[in-house]
């Protein structure tokens, strides 16, 4: 359950926003409007996860893709085939 505390509030009772944060997020107002949140660090790894490698990104696509993907053929003269003899 989330927990909103004024910027003064946080000021004053760090301690009660860490514990707060261990039950959800925290929300910190400034002005009455939401500027930050507070999380314990296992819920923003949560929520961070695993990004994407770009091999992964680019490899295989998904076999329920609705789209092909077929780059046109670079035709310009100066590039050369490589020579592995």
């Amino acid at each position: 359950m989330p927990t909103t505390l004024s910027s003064r509030e946080f000021n004053q009772d760090v301690g009660r926003a860490k514990k707060a944060a261990q039950h959800g997020p925290v929300f910190i107002t400034d002005r009455g409007q939401p500027s930050h949140v507070l999380l314990t660090i296992a819920e923003y790894r949560r929520l961070a996860g695993k990004g994407m490698s770009l091999a992964e990104a680019v490899g295989d696509p998904n076999p329920d893709a609705d789209f092909e993907f077929g780059p046109p053929r670079l035709r310009n003269s100066s590039f050369k085939p490589a020579d592995f003899d």
